[in-house]
């Protein structure tokens, strides 16, 4: 199944929108990880767990779904298919993989911000979630970049289904 020129389009620049707008958020989340748990400064800690908290909420999680949607949308309606190609099956479980990771995450972010706006930072709490969100973020980052890299280098590879389907087609 095929879909027009125009909504085909359409459709590929919401998703490369959506997944390069879900790595640079992904990567200011890392950046104020990593400063929430380095930082000396009282102020900085603390206003970097509550924007990590916005961020994930208002953006990455948003971004997540938009993404893993037009990801099946592309790959239903292009010659890629969602089960031909090992690599489009590999990004796919990638994805979702991101986003069930995610979602268990946003109550360790919760918590993180929550701990913030206490009175006097409880540091061996707040530095043991600091250092996972540090180590999730950065691992969601790297399973992101291998799915670009997936989507640009296309490594060969159908799959059992998609090697049926081409025999059929012959």
């Amino acid at each position: 199944m095929t879909i027009g020129a125009g909504l085909h389009k359409f459709a590929l620049t919401a998703h490369v929108i959506s997944s390069v707008g879900l790595l640079g958020s992904i990567a200011a989340f890392l950046a104020l990880a990593a400063a929430g748990l380095t930082s000396q400064d009282e102020r900085t800690v603390r206003a970097a767990y509550l924007a990590m908290e916005l961020i994930a909420q208002f953006v990455i999680v948003p971004l997540s779904f938009a993404s893993l949607v037009t990801g099946l949308i592309q790959s239903c309606y292009t010659r890629w298919g969602l089960l031909r190609y090992y690599w489009v099956l590999v990004k796919l479980l990638l994805t979702l993989f991101a986003t069930a990771v995610l979602l268990v995450k946003m109550e360790l972010i919760g918590y993180a911000a929550r701990l913030v706006e206490e009175t006097t930072l409880p540091a061996v709490e707040l530095r043991a979630a600091g250092v996972q969100l540090v180590v999730h973020s950065a691992g969601g980052l790297l399973v992101l970049l291998m799915a670009a890299v997936l989507s640009v280098y296309k490594p060969p590879g159908l799959t059992r289904y998609g090697r049926r389907r081409q025999y059929e087609a012959a």
